[in-house]
Formats: C-alpha cells, sequence, structure tokens
C-alpha cells in the first residue's frame, strides 16, 4: 500500500484579528457579563471575517476570572467541519495547560459560548474536564435566524450535564446573541451544513 498520500496532521489556527482583539484587555474578565459581551464581539466580528460562523468561546479560570484560551468556529477557515469555537477554545486551553483534563487536580475552568451547543460539542464539553458552562441562551432562535442545524440535542441536556458536574448557567445577554445570529442570517452567508 503507498501511504504517502495518508495526511498526518490536522491543523487550525486562530485569525491573527483574535489576537488584536485580547490584547487590549485586562488579564481577568470578572464577571459572565464581562466574559459574555468579549464572546459576542467575536463572534459578530467572525463571520464578518470570513473565518467560519457567528460563534465564539473563552475558556476561563474559575477562581479568578483569568482567560485561558478563545476560540471562534474556524470550519471555513480550516475546512474542517469540527472546528467549531467550543472546540477549537477548549483545545487551545488544553495545549496552553498542558492536560487533556481542564479539571485535573481539582482546577476549576468554565467555558463561555453564545449559545448551547450543538450536538458535537455538547461532548466535547462534557469530556474536557471543564466544571461550568455559561451560554448566552438556547432555543430555536439559533437556527432560525442562521439556518445552521445544530443536531439533536436531549431535552434535558442542561440537567445531563448537571449530573456529570458540570454546573450551567444560561440566558448571559441573550439578547445579544440574537442580535448577531440575526445580523449573520441577514448578511446572505452560506450556512454550511453537511450536505447543504
Amino acid at each position: 500500500m503507498d501511504i504517502s498520500p495518508f495526511a498526518t496532521r490536522v491543523t487550525a489556527q486562530l485569525p491573527p484579528w483574535v489576537l488584536d482583539e485580547l490584547a487590549s484587555l485586562p488579564d481577568t474578565l470578572s464577571t459572565d457579563e464581562e466574559r459574555m459581551r468579549l464572546v459576542h464581539r467575536l463572534a459578530g466580528r467572525n463571520f464578518r471575517a470570513g473565518s467560519g460562523g457567528p460563534f465564539a468561546a473563552l475558556v476561563v479560570e474559575s477562581a479568578t476570572g483569568r482567560l485561558v484560551s478563545a476560540g471562534v468556529n474556524l470550519v471555513l477557515d480550516s475546512g474542517l467541519s469540527g472546528m467549531h469555537a467550543e472546540v477549537v477554545a477548549l483545545s487551545l486551553a488544553q495545549n496552553r495547560l498542558g492536560v487533556w483534563d481542564l479539571g485535573q487536580d481539582g482546577a476549576e475552568h468554565e467555558l463561555v459560548v453564545n449559545w448551547r451547543p450543538c450536538a458535537m460539542c455538547y461532548g466535547a464539553v462534557l469530556w474536557s474536564g471543564v466544571r461550568r458552562l455559561v451560554v448566552a441562551g438556547d432555543g430555536p432562535e439559533l437556527e432560525k435566524l442562521t439556518g445552521f442545524d445544530e443536531g439533536p440535542m436531549r431535552d434535558d441536556w442542561a440537567e445531563q450535564l448537571e449530573a456529570r458536574g458540570v454546573s450551567v448557567t444560561q440566558d448571559v445577554l441573550r439578547d445579544d446573541a440574537i442580535d448577531v445570529f440575526r445580523a449573520y442570517g441577514e448578511s446572505g452567508a452560506e450556512a454550511y451544513n453537511a450536505r447543504g
């Protein structure tokens, strides 16, 4: 068998503008609202920059509010369907900290994201080791406004995370998330669902 055509590496990288956005921030983001405002700003800029969909996520050290990582949806930029904002933020945090379990040795990290995770990212949250998930909202608005297919989700998704040690905080700046999704839908950008 000729193995020369086989890929052996997966690569995705944050666009430089994300680091520019982060450079002017304080070392810590003390409140859920401060964190979510940043998420919305990154999500809105991301689709306008053409990197991917209107999604962003942060991993934050719970006790201090120190920002560990930021991620945006990189599906279009990377050509990889798995590069959702949550996966990017969690992966970059794990890489920075040198651990696959963000709850290792009693550490407490949280993921802040601009909507309830899709079916894939739900699993990523569950297995990442974060102890808290903060979302702007949950409901059909995302799919209605953007055309994205978020996949099959349980109605009791938050309760299932809670039962596994991940506390869930919802409805943090919900209207701002809907504004970003509406702007995306009105932009005419293609919702890149598999098989159209």
